[in-house]
C-alpha cells in the first residue's frame, strides 16, 4: 500500500478543509439557519459534501495509523485533527444535529461513516489518538443512539446502490460495534440483518443503475458475511448467488463502463467498481482455497480495480471521494 498511500492522503488533505463548492444536506429552521457550511458544521465542511468529509477523515486516520507515509504527510494530519478533532467543535456538530427536524440528517451514510471513523480512532495507542478518539466519542454516541431508535422501527431494508443502502449501513456499523464494544448495538444490526436479509435466495443482482455506487448484490453478500458465524454464512451464500462458481449473475463479474467523469452522478459509476473489489476481497477470505469460487471472486476484484483505480484523481466530482473505496478494496487486498 506505500505507493497509494500518499497519493491519497494527499488528495484527501487537498480537500478535506476545502468548504466550497459545498452540497448541504440541512433542514433550516428559520433565517438564521442562512449560514456557511463551516458554520453549521464545525468539523465536517469539507469535501463537497458531510459524509464525503467524514470519510476523508477515516482514510486519514487510517493512513496515520497504519504508519506508512512519510513525515510530512503525518504532520499533516496530525495538525489537521488536532485542529479539528476538538471537544468545542464536536459539540457545534452535535448541537446542529439536536435542532428540530435534521433527527434523519445524513441517515443511514453518514451516520455508518461517523462510526466507522471513531472506530478506526478506537484503534489508534498513541497519545494523540487517544485524544482524537476521547473528543469524537460524543458524536459517536450520538449516532449510535440514532440507530437504535431507528432499527426497530425500520421494517424494510433499503436495496438501492447509493447512500440508502442498509446493508452498507449495517456493515460500517458492525465494524464500530464491535471494536469498541457496542454490545447492544451489535446484537440490534445481526438481528436486523437476519430479519431483513435472512430470507434472500437466488439474487438476480438487477445492476448496474446510472449512478450506483454500491452493489446491492454483493454488499448485502458482505453484510451478511459480518453478522453471521462463518457456516451459517456460508449456507446462507449457497442459497443466495447460488452460481457464482459459474460466473453468474454476469453483471457482477463485468465492470462498469464511466462515460463521464465530470458527471458527479455518473462518476458514482467508478466507486461501484471499487467497492465491488471490496466485497469481491472480503469474500473470498470466507472460502478455502479448494473452493473454485475464491479464485473467481478474487480475479474479478483484479478486474474492477483495474478499471477505476486509475481515475480516483481528475475531477473533483468523483476526487473528493473515491480514493476512499479506493482504500477498502487495497486494504482488503493486502489482509488477505
Amino acid at each position: 500500500m506505500p505507493d497509494f498511500s500518499m497519493k491519497f492522503a494527499r488528495l484527501a488533505l487537498a480537500h478535506v478543509t476545502r468548504e466550497f463548492p459545498n452540497k448541504l444536506d440541512h433542514v433550516m429552521n428559520g433565517a438564521d439557519d442562512v449560514r456557511r457550511p463551516s458554520e453549521l458544521h464545525p468539523v465536517f465542511y469539507g469535501s463537497f459534501d458531510w459524509h464525503s468529509n467524514v470519510h476523508a477523515y477515516w482514510l486519514l486516520a487510517f493512513l496515520y495509523r497504519n504508519g506508512q507515509l512519510p513525515g510530512d504527510e503525518q504532520t499533516r494530519i496530525r495538525e489537521l485533527f488536532d485542529a479539528q478533532l476538538t471537544e468545542s467543535r464536536v459539540a457545534g456538530e452535535l448541537a446542529y444535529l439536536r435542532q428540530p427536524s435534521r433527527g434523519t440528517f445524513e441517515r443511514p451514510y453518514g451516520w455508518a461513516w461517523l462510526l466507522m471513523l471513531c472506530g478506526e480512532l478506537h484503534r489508534h495507542e498513541s497519545v494523540e489518538g487517544k485524544r482524537w478518539t476521547h473528543a469524537l466519542a460524543p458524536l459517536g454516541a450520538e449516532f449510535s443512539r440514532r440507530f437504535k431508535a431507528f432499527l426497530p422501527k425500520a421494517m424494510y431494508p433499503i436495496r438501492v446502490g447509493t447512500h440508502f443502502n442498509t446493508a452498507f449501513a449495517i456493515t460500517l456499523s458492525l465494524d464500530y460495534a464491535d471494536t469498541v464494544r457496542d454490545v447492544e448495538l451489535a446484537s440490534m444490526m445481526r438481528d436486523k440483518a437476519r430479519a431483513w436479509y435472512g430470507g434472500d435466495v437466488d439474487c438476480q443482482a438487477w445492476e448496474p443503475g446510472g449512478d450506483d455506487f454500491l452493489s446491492s448484490a454483493l454488499i448485502e453478500a458482505e453484510c451478511m458475511r459480518r453478522a453471521l458465524a462463518s457456516d451459517e454464512w456460508r449456507s446462507w451464500m449457497d442459497r443466495f448467488l447460488p452460481r457464482l462458481a459459474e460466473r453468474e449473475p454476469r453483471t457482477l463479474f463485468t465492470p462498469v463502463t464511466v462515460a463521464d467523469r465530470s458527471d458527479g452522478k455518473i462518476a458514482h459509476l467508478d466507486g461501484l467498481n471499487l467497492s465491488r473489489a471490496w466485497c469481491w476481497r472480503c469474500i473470498a477470505r470466507s472460502w478455502d482455497a479448494r473452493d473454485a469460487r475464491r479464485a473467481i471472486a478474487l480475479e474479478a476484484a483484479e478486474a474492477h480495480v483495474a478499471a477505476s483505480l486509475p481515475h480516483v484523481a481528475g475531477d473533483y466530482a468523483g476526487e473528493h471521494w473515491l480514493a476512499t473505496f479506493a482504500l477498502l478494496a487495497i486494504a482488503a487486498e493486502e489482509r488477505g
